[in-house]
């Protein structure tokens, strides 16, 4: 909503057409022989060597997948293996011009891409960079193995190095790339510049865009690759993140050198099925899947259609990509026609396809028509073909052997040490910047408007009397979460964020006013409505080595980002073997007042997946020092924060909210009231209703409630929870999260198998109704109300002497609304 780009109505509402221009079509047509000044026959035959490595490869684990054995070697491989028979030419020339400065983003399917892109980087390093990069992949692991096997060069020893580290991982081995956490659909291996592949169709759509955008704000040498099935284009992440890649501002308001477009390809491997739908005629309806481009911004994506089964083809294309993206004019959209011999998975009996069509196919095969042409043009005799493919046997069967071996190749000893993929769900780190160098800036932070402002505000909500200061006075939530973010924005120059309506608006809720005057645009923008893109290229972001604050403007918007909070954002680290760290943090506003698809309570969701830390505090001062201490981390975090509680000040820190810096350590619950009969644990802002309801108990029943925030739901240390119950002997939980489901009955269990034996009566939750949220006229009858808290102690663990409830808390009450799933 930039000022300055004024929307004429004289203009958009003029008569007139949308024109296109054409869209090439395997226009690629040289014969070896005129290609001859770019390659020398060296080159030529590494190409072919490099395709028969694929194929070899994917054909040893289709025989494993089907016959248990490879070259007389048996062997059962339960897990996954997606083949790419048929493809190598594409992934090849995908390859072929790319760095290890270039990122590649792969899919399920993507063995081949790893190793065309790991014996491209093997060609292009020396035997210096090649050593220090096989001796500092942990520890050197790998590298040992292969050394006492391999013969020849330290090239040749790297190639021995990438097939067998490869291979390793898909087998589930601790020497794997990724000690066997990522396996088959998620191997990488980032010295090589070859990123996590994916087992979700179009995962890598949105997450390469995040890298992409880190290369770009922080300029970063290189370009990335979306290796992503035809299929995908059907799939959310892909079109967000297409969408996220295009946006205008990137050469509309971003200015200097950061002005131009992201530099990422999104390369379709079209080999024209997905599962067993045929894209084109059937489950699509593009024809041509270029054709695409043409609909997303006037450069039409500069798409185009190539040949995937000629090598030479394809790397004339990338060639001309990776220029159009190096000066500043991406995103590009390449379709690269290719086609897969086997079925989705060796378990498909490709009954969905005609024998005609695969023989077809198999006629005009690429490794064939390849090596027929380089005999023909002179490059290399049948004999010299031959000796390359004897040679690659060689190497994949030794790998295989390798590989397969338990004593040299074992499996992680979880019966030794049962935790220990536990202990690789986070990293924990603690840095101050991601990146070296000065954080890019509009003004010196003590010259903003707002930090002047907030520095005049009462920290402490009570004056000296007791007696609150007005709201305007009062140092609020919302301004502790700016103190934290706009302090990191200063020391880490890598940090961006970003989210619906985060830059002039200063926010949809009021927390990033004072931004847009202090950081530029490249870090601090607003994007498109794609949650799915807003937190799955702030993975990509991260994953590459950045900080990233994104935003999700209502917790209900969590269900249009599913597939990335839930299956993406907390996995890359332990998958990767903790090489990867994902310093994300997400901040979700939850509402309040806008009904049943803007008012809901997830916070339980997001605790249920394991790889999130996740935290919701209730004040100002849990506010200000839990977002430091996620900013200062890397993990990704999903800081709730509720719409009720941004204007309230600080109630409970005495000294109020310090005007430095400081850390509360996430999963550290906070006593907020003292007492001695009951415990209440609250998370959110249930905390003041909680409040509410002590005040009632203590001045018409006598009883003292001792309450204690969460402040964090993953981790949380029940340490000085279990202390409270075993003074008080009972113990309430409530959130404003739904009662079934809630995770307060995750706690409430651990409470009481912890501390049984100390309890009066069972452990009470209550938590929202298991209904759609009303109106906010009736959300008391919705949201938990310290009438409801009274109702529930009364009724479920100690009597109220002359109590008489409104609510009903009895067991006959509770069956009867379980039985009628509400």
């Amino acid at each position: 909503m930039p000022k300055k780009q004024f929307i004429d109505p004289g203009k958009v509402r003029k008569p007139g057409k949308i024109t296109f221009n054409s869209i090439p079509v395997n226009q690629y047509n040289r014969e070896i022989e005129e290609e001859r000044n770019q390659y020398t026959d060296d080159d030529f035959l590494r190409i072919y060597r490099d395709m028969f490595v694929i194929r070899e490869f994917e054909t040893m684990l289709h025989e494993i997948k089907t016959k248990n054995e490879y070259q007389g070697l048996a062997y059962n491989h339960p897990g996954p293996a997606h083949l790419s028979i048929g493809q190598e030419a594409a992934a090849v020339g995908m390859a072929y011009h790319l760095t290890v400065d270039d990122f590649i983003f792969g899919s399920h399917r993507s063995h081949g891409e790893i190793l065309a892109k790991g014996l491209s980087a093997i060609h292009q390093l020396d035997d210096d960079a090649l050593m220090q990069i096989m001796s500092a992949h942990f520890g050197g692991r790998c590298l040992r193995i292969v050394e006492q096997a391999s013969k020849g060069s330290v090239k040749d020893l790297a190639v021995d190095f990438l097939l067998y580290g490869t291979l390793a991982e898909i087998f589930a081995r601790d020497t794997g790339f990724n000690r066997g956490l990522g396996g088959s659909m998620h191997a990488f291996f980032t010295p090589f510049g070859v990123y996590p592949n994916n087992a979700i169709v179009g995962g890598s759509g949105d997450i390469s865009v995040g890298a992409a955008l880190y290369k770009k704000v922080n300029r970063k040498p290189g370009i990335v690759v979306a290796n992503i099935g035809d299929a995908s284009m059907g799939c959310g992440p892909v079109w967000e993140g297409i969408s996220f890649a295009a946006m205008d501002q990137f050469r509309t308001l971003w200015q200097g050198e950061y002005q131009g477009g992201l530099p990422v390809i999104f390369n379709f491997m079209n080999n024209q099925y997905g599962m067993g739908g045929q894209t084109q005629g059937e489950t699509m309806g593009y024809d041509i899947l270029a054709r695409v481009g043409a609909g997303v911004n006037p450069e039409m994506m500069h798409a185009e259609r190539v040949d995937g089964y000629d090598p030479l083809a394809v790397i004339d294309a990338f060639k001309r990509k990776k220029e159009i993206l190096l000066d500043k004019k991406g995103p590009v959209l390449l379709d690269t026609l290719t086609y897969r011999y086997s079925g989705h998975s060796p378990s498909d009996a490709s009954s969905y396809r005609s024998k005609e069509e695969l023989e077809a196919w198999l006629e005009v095969d690429s490794i064939k028509g390849y090596g027929e042409s380089l005999t023909k043009s002179g490059v290399a005799g049948e004999s010299v073909l031959a000796d390359i493919q004897r040679h690659v046997k060689e190497l994949i069967y030794n790998a295989f052997k390798l590989s397969v071996h338990d004593d040299v190749s074992p499996r992680m000893d979880l019966r030794k040490s049962p935790g220990l993929i536990g202990e690789m769900m986070f990293s924990d780190g603690s840095q101050d910047a991601m990146l070296e160098g000065e954080p890019d800036s509009l003004m010196p932070l003590e010259g903003n408007p707002r930090v002047k402002q907030i520095l005049k505000k009462e920290r402490f909500a009570f004056d000296k009397e007791g007696k609150p200061f007005s709201k305007l006075k009062q140092f609020q939530l919302r301004d502790g979460i700016f103190e934290a973010i706009i302090d990191r924005f200063y020391k880490d120059p890598s940090l961006v964020a970003y989210g619906e309506e985060n830059r002039d608006w200063g926010g949809a809720f009021a927390v990033y006013r004072g931004l847009t005057e202090a950081m530029p645009y490249h870090r601090l923008f607003n994007s498109p409505i794609s949650e799915g893109a807003i937190v799955g290229t702030a993975i990509g972001y991260g994953m590459a080595g950045g900080r990233v604050v994104a935003e999700i403007m209502y917790c209900d918007f969590l269900g249009r980002a599913g597939d990335e909070v839930f299956n993406q954002l907390p996995k890359w680290q332990a998958m990767s073997g903790n090489i990867i760290k994902m310093p994300v943090v997400i901040r979700v506003s939850v509402g309040s007042k806008y009904g049943a698809q803007h008012s809901q309570d997830w916070s339980s969701l997001v605790a249920h997946i394991p790889g999130l830390k996740v935290v919701f505090p209730a004040t100002p001062y849990d506010a200000k020092g839990l977002m430091n201490a996620a900013l200062q981390g890397t993990d990704p975090v999903i800081f709730f924060e509720s719409q009720r509680i941004y204007d309230i000040g600080e109630h409970f820190h005495q000294g109020g909210v310090p005007k430095g810096y400081y850390e509360i350590p996430l999963g550290e619950p906070d006593i907020k009231k003292e007492g001695s009969d009951i415990t209440m644990l609250t998370i959110g802002a249930t905390l003041y209703r909680a409040l509410e309801a002590a005040e009632i108990l203590e001045k018409k029943y006598g009883l003292s409630a001792e309450i204690i925030d969460a402040r964090s739901l993953v981790p949380f240390n029940y340490e000085p929870v279990l202390e409270s119950v075993k003074k008080t002997g009972r113990l309430l939980l409530s959130g404003d999260a739904n009662t079934r489901g809630a995770y307060l009955n995750d706690m409430a269990k651990t409470i009481t198998d912890i501390a049984f034996d100390y309890l009066d009566a069972p452990p009470v939750v209550v938590g929202a109704r298991n209904w759609i949220v009303p109106a906010h006229e009736l959300e008391d009858y919705y949201f938990p109300q310290a009438e409801w808290i009274i109702d529930a102690i009364h009724q479920r663990i100690i009597p109220l002497k002359g109590h008489q409830p409104v609510n009903d808390f009895s067991d006959e009450t509770m069956l009867d609304q379980s039985k009628k799933g509400v």
